[in-house]
């Protein structure tokens, strides 16, 4: 019988009080740590390593978390939680245009930490170490591509002028592709809202209407790929 072998994590973070802590939660569930008190250690680390998960602080001194993270795009599509500090939307904005997969708010939680980490290593458990080493500044499907350093969607050759909530919900939904998310999910994850009811849904609808839209205008099959989940929610199905 195999047994699963333990993720290893790497921690990004100046404050070696918080890397501490964040060590002694994840240990305790049997991840194995790795830290970088800058970004140009964190780099030399990941250039070097193949890690499940990057733990990494926006509030880095000289090499900030965006560059790092743009850094780490570049290279792999290691899963990246961004630390930013409460109130900071540009921060989180700017993260995830930068390529991170989630983030985590100072003054936080070790177990809510905990928590979002293991949802982030759920999801991407299944994907082959290949994939998770090539580049992945870009996300390429038959009929769109997006640049996430760019932050640029093209359809064939037309590039498609998104709202900034618009590109988030895309990206997301192509990161992601192929996997069905309710309404409530997306609300969640692309703003943020962690009461969201069913008296909100209709925002989400209302954005997917206008993705599809503007990628219908260059391609009526890139619209499609923007799928609807009866019953539950949206999908991007290449």
């Amino acid at each position: 019988m195999n047994m699963r072998q333990p993720e290893r994590i790497l921690l990004v973070d100046d404050e070696k009080r918080i890397r501490n802590l964040l060590r002694l939660y994840l240990e305790k569930e049997s991840f194995l740590i790795e830290e970088a008190a800058d970004g140009i250690e964190a780099i030399r680390k990941i250039r070097a390593n193949d890690y499940q998960l990057i733990v990494l602080d926006l509030m880095l001194p000289g090499m900030n978390g965006i560059e790092v993270c743009r850094s780490i795009r570049e290279m792999k599509r290691t899963p990246v939680m961004m630390v930013t500090a409460q109130g900071d939307e540009f921060g989180k904005i700017k993260g995830f245009e930068a390529g991170a997969d989630d983030y985590v708010t100072k003054p936080f939680s070790p177990r809510e930490l905990v928590l979002r980490v293991k949802a982030i290593l759920n999801r991407t458990s299944g994907m082959n170490p290949e994939i998770l080493a090539i580049p992945a500044n870009k996300l390429v499907f038959p009929f769109l591509s997006i640049d996430t350093l760019a932050r640029q969607v093209l359809v064939q050759d037309t590039e498609i002028r998104l709202t900034l909530k618009e590109y988030e919900l895309l990206y997301f939904l192509a990161r992601n592709a192929g996997i069905a998310y309710t309404r409530e999910d997306l609300l969640r994850a692309v703003w943020r809202n962690e009461t969201a009811n069913k008296s909100e849904y209709r925002t989400v609808d209302t954005h997917v209407k206008r993705i599809r839209e503007k990628l219908n205008a260059a391609a009526d099959e890139a619209g499609k790929m923007v799928y609807t989940v009866w019953g539950l929610g949206y999908s991007l199905r290449p």
